[in-house]
């Protein structure tokens, strides 16, 4: 029996160590700050495509996947070729034969069976690229939704979970000498209860490779990360970091330069490449939705140099007040979707998202609730740019597994990358761990949890979280025991719409809130069909949308710590659980602009007041 069990053991340790011999590279520990301002080559563009919904091209007929095997062959990602035309192997799949999708893209909108599709589509690309000496190479994508498996040249780099954060692998090593490569992706949306989001979200689930593809060059010695920002609550103050990689990284000389701003400081890395400062900055320009003012920043080592333009702010809460740059501010906002109205599937690039951003501006708005994920790189510069505060968030969104400590790290590591991703943006403000979740000692756990990690890696920005509430009568009760970790008591509530009655009915309300804090309304609305009219009690008619938010905002006036909101939402957006026929049509008809582009009448009330707010807190 003693041999036997240890004949088990001394085989379970062989086993072990052979898959330690076929495992793929991890992905960057820390995401390499600004990618896109490398030197980079795009692969951006059309990637042939094979649907899979039974994952051939993954698992054998065992359902063991091909990439664990003893010799990693037999899956898609070998983009294998007949040795001889006379004599063909059997292959059933041939990339080079196939359809091809634009990336980035997603896939629904792109093929119309694949308008509901949720799975395995395999991508291929192949580029041209030969590796210089002294130099090293990233494959870099913006987002693939949700869990994607990723292979240069046939060889596993690694797995990738969360739909809307980057994705980054060191490929220096696996670059073919002659040029002649091809990367090949497994992207697979599937919902899952333990994932994050988890199955049940209300907008639509885009699939692909939704965001940038390109491969980055940098020297041997490169930076790899770095924050230049105010130091907390200090507006003379600037600190920060540079973070160096690769080889020979310890000892070397990094120069902070923002010449504007006549600050030019010569830093030494310790053993472990990073070099940390902390000096004053007294004659700053400071970063505001008014003036929303950039400075040049370059960043050099040796061969390396990185520019940024990054703006210079405080931001803290006094009592009920939210503090911009020491003067108290309303936030004037409204929540988005990464999608544009007027065309089908994800926001593709810089025109759709300056489009959005705009139009928010031309609402009235300083600050926007980018919900309910990470939201692309490129939004958050340009909310830098058009002086726009941010409220960003994770998909830690209403019934998540929060007894899973696999889904707790998950949602942990996509909080981390969006963090490292946005901590040189001025306009963030808000760092928001989650929307919506119901109450319960292991929930509580979950997101005090991830309010701590939030703070741990950004002491300088507000943490939030749309906190529950409950209703006694007309008494609308806030104790939601997550906000004792928070910075704002922040709220979704919809009254008039799911609840409350009429429109004319939701004055009625009152809150009793037991922060003392900044409150912060992240969601309300309800539904128009942008072109139907009625009185302002017909249900889904421009006029019902108008006469809500008159009445929220007389009914949200009444609470004395109200310091912004975000109504819900800026454009009528894709969502699969809005089914009904004549007014939805698979729309959340929220917006209050249009499928079509169309301002709904809701749109102009809230411009109004915004106006208001603004001559009352800027003076105009």
């Amino acid at each position: 029996m003693k041999n036997q069990l240890l004949r088990r053991a001394l085989l379970a340790v062989l086993l072990v160590l052979g898959s330690f011999a076929n495992q793929p590279l991890r992905a960057q520990s820390i995401l390499i700050q600004n990618m896109p301002a490398r030197s980079v080559l795009s692969l951006d563009g059309n990637w042939n495509y094979i649907i899979d919904p039974y994952e051939n091209g993954f698992y054998d007929y065992r359902r063991e996947p091909f990439d664990q095997s003893k010799s990693g062959k037999g899956g898609y990602y070998d983009n294998q070729k007949p040795s001889s035309k006379d004599e063909p192997e059997l292959i059933e799949y041939d990339f080079d034969h196939s359809a091809t999708l634009q990336v980035p893209g997603d896939w629904n909108s792109q093929d119309p069976k694949l308008l509901y599709y949720e799975g395995t589509i395999w991508y291929k690309k192949s580029f041209n690229l030969t590796p210089k000496a002294g130099k090293r190479y990233f494959l870099y994508f913006g987002a693939i939704n949700y869990e994607s498996h990723i292979y240069l040249n046939g060889k596993k780099l690694g797995m990738h979970k969360g739909g809307f954060t980057p994705i980054q692998y060191d490929i220096t090593d696996r670059l073919s000498p002659n040029g002649d490569n091809f990367v090949v992706v497994k992207a697979d949306n599937t919902r899952r209860q333990d994932e994050v989001p988890t199955i049940n979200t209300d907008w639509w689930n885009y699939g692909g490779i939704t965001r940038n593809a390109f491969i980055a060059e940098t020297p041997e010695t490169y930076i790899t990360d770095y924050k230049v920002q105010l130091a907390k609550s200090d507006l003379n103050t600037l600190t920060g970091y540079v973070q160096l990689g690769g080889a020979n990284k310890a000892g070397q000389t990094v120069t902070l330069d923002i010449a504007e701003a006549k600050v030019r400081q010569q830093l030494k890395t310790d053993a472990d490449g990073k070099a940390s400062f902390s000096f004053p900055a007294k004659k700053l320009t400071y970063w505001s939705p008014q003036n929303p003012k950039l400075y040049a920043v370059s960043l050099s080592s040796g061969s390396d140099a990185v520019q940024d333009r990054i703006g210079f702010r405080t931001i803290q809460t006094r009592g009920a007040d939210v503090m911009l740059n020491g003067k108290s501010t309303f936030l004037r906002g409204i929540s988005i979707h990464d999608e544009n109205p007027l065309i089908p599937g994800r926001a593709r690039g810089e025109g759709d998202l300056r489009m959005l951003l705009t139009w928010a501006k031309e609402l009235g708005c300083n600050f926007v609730r980018l919900a309910h994920y990470p939201h692309n790189e490129t939004m958050l510069k340009l909310a830098d740019e058009l002086g726009l505060m941010v409220w960003a968030e994770v998909p830690v969104y209403w019934t998540i597994s929060w007894q899973n400590a696999a889904t707790y790290q998950n949602a942990e590591t996509q909080l981390s990358d969006l963090i490292s991703m946005g901590k040189n943006r001025a306009g963030i403000v808000v760092w928001s761990v989650g929307n919506e979740t119901p109450l319960s000692e292991p929930r509580l756990k979950f997101m005090s949890s991830l309010a701590k990690k939030a703070r741990e890696l950004d002491d300088t920005r507000l943490i939030s979280a749309a906190l529950e509430l409950h209703r006694e009568g007309s008494n609308v009760i806030v104790d939601d025991p997550l906000g004792e970790y928070l910075d704002l008591t922040s709220i979704n509530e919809y009254a008039g719409w799911y609840w409350g009655g009429k429109p004319s009915e939701i004055t009625k309300y009152t809150f009793n809130i037991k922060y003392n804090k900044p409150v912060f309304i992240s969601e309300f609305g309800g539904d128009a069909l942008a072109g139907y009219h009625g009185t302002a009690e017909t249900r889904w008619s421009e006029e019902y949308q108008e006469a809500l938010y008159q009445n929220q905002l007389k009914m949200l006036s009444t609470i004395g710590n109200l310091r912004g909101m975000t109504p819900w939402i800026l454009t009528d957006f894709r969502a699969t659980r809005r089914q009904h026929p004549v007014y939805q049509n698979g729309f959340n008809r929220k917006g209050l602009i249009s499928s079509s582009g169309q301002k709904k009448k809701a749109f102009y009330v809230l411009q109004e007041y915004y106006r208001q707010q603004a001559k009352k807190y800027d003076g105009k």
